[in-house]
Formats: C-alpha cells, structure tokens, sequence
C-alpha cells in the first residue's frame, strides 16, 4: 500500500491578493467567496484536497491588516493562529505595485516562525512588462528564503499546476486527518450566507460592504420536494445603508437575492426558495455579542 502524506497550509497575504480564488482553483470547487472589496474574507475557511496518496488542509485566512475595528481585531488574530498551527504556508502575492508595510510584517512573522513557505506571486495576467516579474521574484526572495517560487494566475488557471505540484512536496508521511471526499468544514448555512454576502460585495459601492454581515435564520429542505427554504436577514451598521440594499422599490435587494439565488441552486443541486430581509445593527462589528452571534470569532 502506498504511504500517505499530508500538509497543513495556511494560505496568507494581505487583502485582494486573490488567496480565495487560489483555493478555489486548487480545489476545483468555490468553498470561499471571492470579490475586488478588500477583506472579503472575515474568518478562516479550511479547504480540503486528496489526490491519490496525498492530503492538503489549506486554512484560508483574512487578508493581513491594520485593524481599525474589533472584528478586525478578530480576523488579524485569525491569521496569527493559522499561522502557529500548521505545517508550512502559502504566501500569496500580486506581480505589481510596491510591498505594502503589512506584507513586510506578515514575511517577519513567517520567518520567525521557521516553517517552510512557497510565494505564490499572482495576477501575473495584469503584466504588460515580464520584466516586472523578475524584479519582484528578487525583491521578494531578499527579505524570506521560499521553498518555491510560483507566479500564477488564478484567474486564467496559469500557473496552477506547478504550484499544487510544489505544495504536494510539503506533505509527509501521515495519515488522512479527514474523509477523502471533504472539501471545507464550513457548515452549509455559514456557505449560504457567504454566497448571500458575496452577491452584496459585486453590487455595493466601496463603503457600505464592511458594514454588513448576513445570517442564515432557517434552512430546511422540504420533505415532499428537491426544494431548500432560506431564510436570510442582512444586517447594516446604518439606517441609511438599509435604504441602499434595498435600493428604489426593493430592486436592488430583488437582483442581489435572485443572483444569490442561482449561485446557490448551482451549489446545492436543487431548487432554492430564498427570502431575504435587511435590518440595522448600529456599529455591529465593535460589538463583541454581535460578532459572536455572526460566527465571525
């Protein structure tokens, strides 16, 4: 019998780098929420990929910030616990623009902790000059000794192979910590009212997506029928967003539930009945219970 092996990969970076795109393109299945919104992600989303012999637990992590709430207290610590209890790390970043204060943080933090780490350099699609590449291949491998050095595009799948190749060789003998057929410990309302928030995300202008968490208050499939009732609640730190998310005679709250609607037939395999309301929470990510009640600690 083959002897298996297993890694756990805590996938890192500062926000919109595209950690979450990478996940899902290397496990052939959307398990985390992707957008142009910094701090898409808010909590750590584990992802699971089995190939032949071979396991890899990747913990997807907040993007690496200066917080400025409590919740994003909570996500920062997020990224430090992953980092202290895995394996190795994936540290994903984009092939333009400088290296921001918080990569040079995260990179310290990465190199005192001396576990192995493979640099992702992604978007390469967005370079017009490959001679931008090399520059930062060099910037980079100054400042932390990487086990690989992967550019890639997550987007246009290039790359991607040699990079799931790279983190193959991370793993060691061990046996499965899950079933081979897992894909993410996420619950499946948690995943639902992720499909709700990301459809918010594409739609919203910059400020008011911060400000808004979405709970999943029933989820039942019907006995009779293929068919999941949902019943969802987005929740707004203002007044005066609410009026945004339902936008003039309901149709944003309208075209947001019936795109949300379809990701999530897609998903589950079956008819969706989704309801959604919006309701007010004033400054609901400084609010300890709150954070709490949302599943965001």
């Amino acid at each position: 019998m083959t002897e298996r092996k297993t890694a756990f990969i805590a996938i890192v970076g500062r926000p919109n780098v595209g950690k979450s795109s990478i996940l899902n393109n290397l496990l052939g299945q959307k398990v985390a929420i992707v957008s142009s919104k910094p701090q898409t992600t808010r909590t750590k989303i584990m992802g699971v990929l089995t190939e032949d012999n071979v396991q890899l637990v990747f913990t997807d992590t907040p993007g690496f910030h200066k917080p400025k709430t409590k919740l994003g207290e909570k996500m920062i610590k997020a990224v430090d616990d992953s980092i202290g209890g895995v394996d190795s790390c994936l540290f994903v970043t984009e092939a333009k623009g400088e290296i921001r204060e918080a990569e040079l943080d995260l990179l310290k933090k990465l190199k005192a902790e001396r576990i192995p780490v493979v640099l992702a350099i992604n978007k390469i699609d967005m370079l017009s000059d490959k001679q931008e590449l090399m520059g930062r291949i060099v910037e980079l491998t100054k400042l932390l000794d990487f086990e690989a050095v992967i550019p890639v595009s997550a987007r246009e799948n290039d790359g991607m192979d040699e990079l799931k190749a790279e983190l193959f060789k991370l793993a060691a003998p061990s046996e499965f910590f899950f079933p081979e057929d897992t894909l993410t410990d996420q619950p499946e309302r948690v995943l639902a009212a992720e499909m709700i928030r990301e459809k918010l995300l594409h739609k919203l202008s910059d400020e008011i997506p911060h400000g808004i968490a979405v709970s999943i208050e029933r989820m039942k499939e019907r006995e009779d029928k293929p068919i999941i009732d949902i019943e969802a609640v987005i929740y707004c730190e203002r007044e005066s967003h609410k009026g945004i998310v339902i936008g003039k005679k309901g149709a944003m709250l309208k075209e947001i539930s019936t795109n949300a609607r379809h990701e999530l037939e897609q998903f589950f395999e079956c008819k969706i009945n989704l309801q959604c309301w919006v309701k007010v929470k004033e400054d609901w990510r400084n609010r300890e219970g709150l954070i709490h009640n949302f599943g965001l600690d």
